[in-house]
């Protein structure tokens, strides 16, 4: 996956447009005009704050599908996207909460987005919705069946979520990628607005042999700087919202703010003499 290619830049900021309950949710007020207006105005936001990419997913419909969300779903989340393509001239991925990769590369495919988040590709995670198993093997078919070339982000041991059985986290990486198929990888805290460490951040990059990782939650301001030493990019939400409140809209400064502390920890970075984490070969 060639980040430059994608977002003009080596270490992409992706700022992420939290969806108001969509239809068919359980906190659902019957106004999709709202929920449209509300995420033209996120991505103005995150457009002029200076992020390089947004990403778009329904955070606001939880409880959330295991898989399969309703069509009603689907196509208020093509209908935004749209929208947002025709706003900004970023490039824009889905997101479809909590494992709905199928109507995620469709929605992208349709409407042009660049690339999609899978919270389960491979494995089988414990979750608050249930056993989630990843569709890796028959999402690869359906973009191959699309001809698409939407670009599969896919998170390692997500949040909110526990493995099950105890794969350690380089062969977690591994396998996402080589089996997988994943294009870049997401790293995240335990939960939303929980950073990874730096140290979990230096063997996923270590064992993604150069596929991008990216930061998936928890960065701000405060720790980007040393957070982005190991990653190569960061998918951010939280900590650009007025007063950092996950239900409050983006902010603008907040945005600023992130960017010219990210660009600040990409110098440094540049700059650092380089190292690198041993670790074993991959094997089946």
């Amino acid at each position: 996956m060639d980040l430059n290619q994608i977002f003009k830049t080596p270490n992409p900021i992706i700022g992420v447009v939290h969806l108001q309950p969509l239809p068919t949710s359980a906190r659902w007020g019957g106004n999709l005009k709202s929920a449209i207006a509300r995420a033209e105005q996120e991505a103005t936001a995150l457009a002029s704050g200076g992020v390089h990419g947004i990403i778009v997913e329904n955070f606001f419909d939880a409880p959330f599908a295991k898989e399969r969300v309703d069509p009603a779903v689907v196509s208020a989340m093509t209908l935004i996207v749209d929208r947002i393509m025709n706003l900004v001239t970023l490039p824009i991925g889905v997101n479809v909460l909590r494992n709905d990769a199928h109507s995620a590369l469709a929605i992208a495919s349709c409407t042009g987005a660049a690339f999609v988040r899978v919270n389960v590709l491979t494995g089988v995670m414990a979750t608050d919705q249930g056993l989630i198993e990843g569709p890796a093997r028959e999402l690869m078919r359906y973009r191959r069946e699309l001809d698409s070339n939407v670009k599969i982000l896919a998170d390692v041991l997500v949040k909110h979520a526990r493995p099950l059985g105890s794969p350690n986290l380089t062969t977690a990486v591994q396998e996402t990628i080589e089996r997988g198929l994943a294009d870049g990888v997401i790293l995240s805290g335990w939960a939303t607005g929980s950073p990874p460490s730096l140290e979990d951040l230096e063997l996923a990059s270590a064992a993604a042999k150069g596929t991008p990782v990216f930061i998936g939650s928890g960065a701000n301001w405060e720790n980007i700087s040393t957070l982005i030493s190991a990653a190569d990019g960061a998918i951010v939400s939280s900590s650009l919202k007025r007063h950092g409140r996950i239900d409050q809209p983006i902010d603008p400064i907040r945005v600023s703010r992130f960017v010219e502390a990210m660009r600040r920890g990409v110098t440094a970075k540049n700059t650092a003499p380089a190292s690198s984490v041993p670790i074993p070969s991959y094997s089946e």
